[in-house]
């Protein structure tokens, strides 16, 4: 991977306010990916009955996902200095979401950019620039996952 330590450390200073409400961030991000792409909710099982964003917002299942979304993307930017690392990490998620969720890998840069818009909304367009590599780069590596995977 490509990053300077100046990068490295930008990304975890932005990161770092973004996770900081890992629930309520994650939650926002669900919802928003629900709401304005809501075919995307059709991976979701227990979510399909969630008609409004009042109650994916109260609901425990999109809280936690949410959190869990946060957390490995959190264990991610951890390792933006180990490429290893960071495959580690990427590469078994991207398999999963391919062989065992059948996910269409196009969500995750539906996912990422519902991040982006996020930090630029509640840390502003400072915050989302140092972290563009970062979403580019985990975009990236899980599509070729997918590929790896028979995509």
């Amino acid at each position: 991977m490509a990053f300077s330590e100046a990068e490295v450390q930008r990304a975890r200073g932005a990161w770092e306010k973004m996770y900081a409400n890992a629930e309520d961030n994650g939650t926002t991000v669900l919802v928003r990916m629900f709401t304005e792409h809501p075919d995307t909710k059709s991976y979701f099982t227990h979510f399909k009955g969630m008609g409004t964003a009042e109650e994916m917002e109260q609901s425990d299942q999109v809280r936690s996902h949410g959190k869990r979304v946060l957390t490995t993307i959190n264990d991610l930017v951890q390792h933006l200095d180990s490429t290893d690392a960071f495959l580690g990490i990427v590469n078994p998620l991207g398999k999963k979401h391919a062989m065992q969720l059948k996910v269409d890998p196009k969500n995750f840069r539906i996912i990422c950019d519902i991040i982006l818009q996020l930090m630029e909304e509640k840390y502003g367009g400072d915050c989302k620039a140092s972290f563009e590599k970062v979403t580019n780069e985990i975009c990236t590596r899980l599509n070729n996952a997918y590929k790896e995977a028979g995509w």
